[in-house]
């Protein structure tokens, strides 16, 4: 099923997806399988590879991605109200370079469905789960912080870990919260609020080293147990076809998404190990994912893998990682 969808237009293929995952998942038994099991903060992950966050926005899929192989879950980004995409054209493929492009602006049926797709799962999860959340298009940067506190009111007690998103670059103004200050009093409110539950920082690829270096610092110093590394990138490799505006991912952000895993293991230093380090971008191969891991990340998240290899991808890592690891 999954090489016809390459021939769908990329809109129909999206809205697709959730009932091929679904049908997929049905294949497999519920449980995820067993390779590098990972322990951190009383939690257990049965592997290091999970679905990232952009992917089950609303978590109406939250017991098909076990069965389907991932070691943990990452939905949204959920934002307080409900939000349409943003207009025009806000998807496409390049099946040849394997780059995807998207220009969604966290379209979400908002956090009350969220909550209640939660409430209703809850019991029956078997691996870690992320709550990614964002801030409404209609919200202010001044008083972001307001959506960031609702939600992590709402999910902290639902969430293994938080994931505060302030690098897509498809929400206007989003990627200034990245700024020293801005960062600086995000995290410590979000941090001190969600209490005992982990808080993870999702990142741009497109920061320098040295701004890279400044919210590691800020984020450290205020609490946060984590960092998702990285976002989708402004950035064009040559020849590529797709608008100026929107996040590119796949095949073209990888050295960015390497680049930005290393340069972060390598400024927390010593601190390292106490941080947890999640890479995305750019994997699409089981060598990838094992690459990835040996550059430091403790754990792995694709999305355009799902796109460019389907939802068997997962279960086909788990099956090289005991054949080669």
């Amino acid at each position: 099923m999954h090489s016809l969808v390459q021939y769908l237009p990329a809109g129909l293929a999206h809205q697709l997806a959730p009932f091929v995952i679904s049908l997929t998942a049905n294949n497999y038994p519920p449980e995820a399988p067993v390779w590098k099991p990972l322990e951190w903060k009383n939690l257990y992950f049965p592997n290091r590879l999970g679905i990232a966050g952009g992917v089950d926005k609303n978590a109406e899929l939250l017991t098909a991605w076990p069965r389907l192989g991932t070691g943990f879950i990452e939905v949204g980004t959920v934002t307080p109200y409900s939000q349409k995409a943003n207009r025009g054209k806000i998807l496409d493929r390049d099946w040849k370079a394997q780059n995807l492009w998207n220009k969604m602006g966290f379209p979400n049926h908002g956090s009350d469905e969220m909550y209640f797709n939660l409430l209703k799962e809850q019991d029956s999860l078997s691996v870690p789960l992320f709550v990614n959340i964002g801030k409404n298009r209609t919200t202010a940067n001044e008083y972001a912080h307001n959506d960031y506190l609702y939600l992590t009111e709402r999910f902290a007690e639902m969430a293994d870990a938080l994931v505060i998103n302030v690098s897509s670059p498809n929400t206007q103004g989003l990627r200034d919260l990245q700024s020293r200050q801005a960062l600086s009093n995000l995290t410590q409110k979000v941090v001190s609020l969600a209490a005992k539950v982990p808080v993870l920082v999702k990142l741009s690829p497109d920061l320098s080293d040295t701004a890279l270096a400044e919210s590691l610092e800020v984020c450290a110093t205020n609490g946060v147990s984590g960092f998702i590394l990285t976002n989708t990138t402004l950035s064009r490799p040559p020849s590529c076809s797709f608008p100026a505006e929107g996040g590119l991912s796949g095949k073209a952000l990888a050295p960015l998404s390497q680049k930005a895993l290393q340069t972060a293991a390598r400024i927390l230093g010593a601190d390292r190990q106490k941080y947890l380090l999640v890479s995305v971008g750019g994997v699409l191969t089981p060598q990838d994912v094992a690459e990835r891991l040996e550059m430091g990340a403790d754990l792995v998240q694709t999305y355009s893998a799902l796109v460019f290899h389907g939802p068997t991808f997962f279960r086909d890592v788990a099956t090289w990682m005991k054949e080669n690891r």
